[in-house]
């Protein structure tokens, strides 16, 4: 299947064990093979403007913010229908985010449906409040979560199922720091 959608994301495999079994049932883009992430910037390109200037101008906008620490370590809402985790600090994700888009200003954050992009890990959406809020719940037994995030994936795919695969990695800038224990 030829991929006809692009994502730049932080890969939290930390947190798969804990949200893992509930994005399974309750977040269809991880029945399309997306990890659980932190996203920077959807949609991004179409695959085929994919190209090697592309892949430089992101490398540049990724390397400009510096590697960090980060820890999830609350569940939060977006109204009744997406369940989320919050990753702190949140000013990181921003940063990446605001870098990339500045770079390929014609991508704005989830197509400009939302005036803030809240940097957040989704653990379902969509659902019966109840089953959301279980969900809530297991996964609050699970925190807080910590990671190093040290670079953005670009991932490439379609709404199918397991169509998504990642294609490339950005390291973040070093800064002369190292991500510290929070």
């Amino acid at each position: 299947m030829t991929p006809t959608q692009s994502a730049l994301i932080v890969p939290v495999p930390e947190a798969e064990e804990a949200v893992g079994p509930h994005r399974a049932s309750l977040d269809t883009a991880a029945s399309w093979g997306v990890p659980a992430h932190v996203t920077v910037l959807y949609p991004f390109l179409p695959p085929g403007r994919i190209d090697d200037e592309a892949l430089a101008r992101v490398a540049g906008a990724v390397a400009a913010v510096p590697r960090f620490a980060m820890t999830l370590r609350s569940v939060r809402w977006f109204g009744d229908a997406v369940v989320w985790l919050a990753p702190e600090p949140g000013e990181p994700f921003r940063a990446l985010t605001a870098a990339v888009w500045g770079r390929f200003p014609e991508t704005p954050p989830y197509g400009g449906a939302h005036p803030d992009s809240t940097p957040h890990l989704t653990i379902g959406h969509d659902a019966p409040r109840p089953v959301l809020e279980r969900a809530a719940d297991a996964v609050t037994a699970h925190l807080p979560i910590r990671a190093a995030v040290g670079f953005v994936s670009l991932i490439v795919g379609s709404p199918e199922p397991n169509s998504w695969r990642a294609v490339a990695e950005f390291p973040l800038g070093d800064g002369g720091r190292t991500p510290r224990e929070l």
